[in-house]
């Protein structure tokens, strides 16, 4: 008893201490200037020595250092057995231990980890209810509408008053500081376009069903109150990121859409993609917009917790330039590979669960595209402690664990034994008032 009460007090103290922490470097960040002009532009970026980007994190390893202390406080937490839905996923254990998330709605907003934790969506703005899933304008959208609610120029948590199935003429074009939040209801964005997020900054989506999207385009779209504009035709993503930071993409079901699920490219950065189920498609996920595009070595990414499950072929992600961290997924399934890349990116596979096909020329978790054979052996990617099964194998490559491995890293992994665990719950979540979610 005298060793529990010790271990519980040690405990909340090192949660205190984290939150003091998390605070004291939380950044203040300014809206990105707004959506102007029409397309989607894949025009190359002039090649540059050196590239910063405001969002981009200076010295990871400051990152690592404080997740790595919410990671061990939920450990601890989980082996005390206090709070019985602890399961040692931070992210999860941040808030959903709360019978009433209906009342604390926006605590979501502190729990994020790894390169995108300071995305605060609309933390600190009014709440939006949706209540009509119509799209019937998208230049003069309806108050009601999820698309009024994405464009406004003020901070938004929006959420929704009863199960709807959103049916989008065009690209949802987000504006800065806006949170969409499906938890108690079934949400589906669905057989239209999908959603777009544009030169924007603090984005949290969480908590819906994107799937079968298409492509749309050719169109007149309103990306905020003041100003609309001509859209050239959009991939079919369910996700697309261009040119943003701050983003946060979590408990997410997401499957069969025209391009990607989720996509970020044009120097996105400081993204955490995490707690997602997708199934049922090809290409899912690029980071990265050609390997001519050199602004993306500033793109540092978080993947944490996802189920990458069944129907899936290839690129779960498929990355260029930037820093890529993932860290106890779930890889159930893949036809050809599990993470692939060209131009360098650097890689740290850590803690993750790779199941590999029957197919016996298919058991490589690893693809590397490049034009000049043996390049890719001097490219940062990594194993460590990751869970091979069925005849998975990682190629690894480069310096080892060396500062550029350190850098990639943005929260401490678990055992890859804990995975199933940790990714249980993987997708968009049923939550109930008054049940802990």
């Amino acid at each position: 008893m005298a060793v529990a009460i010790r271990c519980l007090l040690f405990c909340s103290i090192l949660a205190l201490f984290l939150l003091v922490n998390v605070n004291a470097v939380r950044k203040s960040v300014e809206e990105s200037k707004p959506l102007h002009g029409g397309g989607n532009s894949t025009t190359s970026a002039p090649v540059g020595s050196e590239l910063k980007h405001e969002h981009a994190v200076d010295d990871p390893e400051m990152v690592a250092a404080m997740v790595d202390m919410s990671i061990r406080n939920s450990t601890e937490r989980r082996k005390l057995g206090f709070f019985s839905c602890v399961t040692g996923n931070p992210i999860d254990d941040c808030w959903r231990c709360d019978r009433r998330w209906q009342r604390n709605r926006k605590r979501l907003a502190d729990c994020a980890i790894g390169f995108g934790r300071n995305a605060i969506g609309g933390r600190d703005g009014k709440y939006y209810v949706v209540t009509d899933p119509g799209d019937d304008d998208p230049v003069n959208p309806r108050p009601g509408t999820l698309r009024h609610a994405v464009i406004q120029d003020r901070p938004l948590w929006i959420v929704f008053k009863r199960d709807m199935v959103i049916n989008l003429k065009q690209e949802l074009i987000m504006n800065s500081f806006k949170t969409i939040d499906g938890r108690g209801v079934n949400v589906h964005i669905a057989n239209g376009a999908c959603i777009t997020i544009q030169f924007v900054t603090n984005i949290i989506i969480h908590g819906v069903h994107i799937h079968d999207c298409k492509r749309t385009g050719n169109a007149m779209v309103r990306s905020s109150p003041s100003h609309y504009g001509w859209r050239t035709m959009a991939d079919g993503d369910g996700i697309s990121i261009f040119g943003s930071s701050h983003i946060w993409i979590d408990h997410n079901s997401l499957s069969n859409c025209a391009d990607g699920l989720i996509d970020a490219i044009m120097g996105s950065t400081a993204i955490t993609i995490s707690n997602n189920y997708f199934t049922h498609h090809n290409e899912v996920m690029l980071l990265g917009h050609s390997d001519s595009y050199v602004r993306d070595k500033v793109m540092q990414v978080t993947i944490a917790y996802n189920h990458f499950g069944e129907g899936l072929i290839q690129r779960m992600p498929r990355c260029r330039h930037g820093y890529f961290h993932v860290v106890n997924n779930d890889y159930t399934h893949w036809e050809m590979y599990a993470i692939g890349g060209s131009a360098s990116p650097t890689i740290n596979s850590q803690g993750n669960r790779y199941l590999a096909p029957a197919n016996p020329f298919a058991k490589e978790v690893t693809h590397r595209v490049e034009p000049n054979p043996g390049a890719w052996k001097h490219w940062n990617w990594r194993s460590d402690g990751d869970l091979m099964l069925n005849g998975a194998y990682f190629i690894p490559s480069g310096r080892g664990a060396s500062a550029s491995y350190a850098r990639a890293s943005s929260l401490a992994a678990k055992s890859s034994s804990l995975v199933g665990t940790l990714t249980s719950s993987a997708g968009a979540l049923v939550c109930r008032r008054g049940f802990q979610c």
